[in-house]
């Protein structure tokens, strides 16, 4: 129902107000943060929040990306104004090359630091400045908006995002393994072929390819449930199971 989806986007709105206002959210999801703790051999904040990312997407999938991100929260609000799809597919590699650096950085970093040594849940969060807080303040805006309006809704999720590959790991892992998790289902002989999936797909897939598929199995797909809430015919639905 479109109350599901007024609910999804309610709570993705209070993730980005919630993640603007508390300064020490963005810490928690500071890419950098993680590999300053690696330099020290030190399991910090971010390290475990990525890790409880990743493991969510073993049975959720990418749901965290539909229903939880403070970033999907500001693209949201970028789809009040931005119609027009994302760009295309050939730009998704870029953001398995960010996050191949990024995590490359975090492993090498482990290794010369003689690998993890101590937890501190808080380490590298307690120095403040006006520079770092207007950073972190903006930097979500600075990244998300302007890319949304000149690449297309949801932009900065295909391209840019550094979480992205390590939760479509988890859902590949997931999808290989045939544990019971959250996915979703089609039939295709309902479909009327009406297009609705495909025009309020946020994150621009063809959705109605998939379902004359057979399988709504994209690497892409954040299971937000919008294909499931606008489709007349039923023809999606949500299914928890292996």
């Amino acid at each position: 129902s479109m109350r599901r989806q007024r609910l999804r986007k309610t709570l993705l709105g209070l993730s980005f107000f919630l993640f603007q206002y508390f300064l020490v959210i963005h810490l928690l999801l500071s890419p950098v943060l993680i590999v300053y703790g690696a330099v020290h051999g030190v399991i910090q904040g971010s390290f475990v929040i990525y890790l409880l990312i990743f493991l969510s997407s073993l049975v959720l999938g990418r749901a965290f990306c539909g229903w939880v991100c403070p970033g999907a929260g500001l693209q949201e609000l970028c789809c009040l104004v931005v119609k027009k799809k994302a760009a295309g597919r050939k730009f998704y590699r870029l953001k398995y090359i960010i996050f191949g650096i990024w995590s490359s950085a975090i492993l090498y970093a482990v290794f010369r630091a003689g690998g993890y040594h101590r937890i501190d849940f808080f380490f590298g969060m307690d120095s403040a400045s006006p520079a770092r807080n207007g950073i972190l303040f903006f930097g979500a805006l600075v990244v998300i908006a302007p890319a949304a309006f000149i690449w297309g809704k949801w932009a900065t999720c295909h391209y840019v995002c550094w979480i992205a590959p390590l939760m479509i790991m988890g859902t590949r892992i997931k999808q290989h393994a045939y544990w019971p998790s959250l996915r979703l289902r089609t039939t295709a002989e309902p479909c009327a072929a009406c297009g609705l999936c495909d025009d309020h797909c946020p994150m621009s897939l063809e959705v109605s390819t998939l379902v004359q598929s057979g399988t709504m199995d994209d690497p892409e797909c954040i299971l937000c449930g919008t294909c499931v809430d606008t489709c007349p015919s039923g023809a999606i639905r949500y299914s928890f199971g292996s």
